[in-house]
């Protein structure tokens, strides 16, 4: 999994604002283009990155999240990969969609699909376990292709909540607290005793956007 002895060290964070975002529209495997306040978001964490010592950028190769791994790394200046197992849960025919309009054309397939926790799945799309194994693998791959160094992922926020849900045994149903603040950084390691949460939340990204 990983050369004996060292930690691989994750620091994940989502992607700045979208247009879809703005409009609380899934996105899922489509893409969107960012925001002006999106990137002015992602130079804004410019600054507070660049002040921790990083060794790489692992980004999904969605759009939005190479674009926001781009704006930061105008200042950190770092290789920058992509992976896409790094993608968002794919929504299937639910992609485009806002909550609004699911609530009104489907609301029992809607709280059917909230009921089932990691089986959650929407039409014609893909379950969060299988974003949980996916996104495991990636970090697994980047743990053996570069060990024990510190690395920015930036991706989405369905693959950190698969990644630090499965990790802290939640069930992912609708009644459960969240663990997860609005852009924030979170940090994971991986070293020979698997995939562990080192600290959840563990800096305020300042986002520069009106509270929903």
């Amino acid at each position: 999994m990983t050369t004996t002895g060292t930690t691989t060290r994750f620091g994940l964070i989502r992607h700045a604002q979208t247009i879809w975002n703005r409009e609380k529209r899934i996105q899922g495997h489509q893409d969107a283009p960012l925001t002006p306040e999106g990137d002015r978001q992602a130079g804004n964490w410019r600054a507070q990155l660049m002040k921790m010592n990083w060794d790489r950028i692992l980004s999904s190769d969605t759009g939005r999240a190479l674009k926001t791994a781009e704006r930061i790394n105008e200042a950190l200046e770092l290789p920058i990969s992509s992976d896409p197992r790094l993608r968002e849960q794919d929504w299937g025919a639910w992609t485009g969609k806002t909550k609004i309009e699911l609530e009104r054309e489907a609301p029992e397939d809607l709280a059917k699909a909230r009921s089932l926790g990691w089986e959650f799945r929407p039409p014609a799309g893909e379950n969060r376990r299988q974003v949980w194994s996916r996104s495991l693998k990636a970090l697994k791959a980047g743990a053996i292709n570069w060990p024990g160094k510190t690395i920015l992922v930036v991706t989405h926020e369905g693959v950190i909540r698969s990644l630090i849900y499965r990790l802290s045994g939640r069930n992912f149903l609708p009644t459960e607290t969240p663990l997860i603040r609005p852009y924030h950084l979170h940090w994971l390691r991986l070293d020979s005793n698997g995939l562990q949460i080192e600290r959840i939340n563990a800096l305020a990204l300042k986002s520069g956007l009106p509270p929903d």
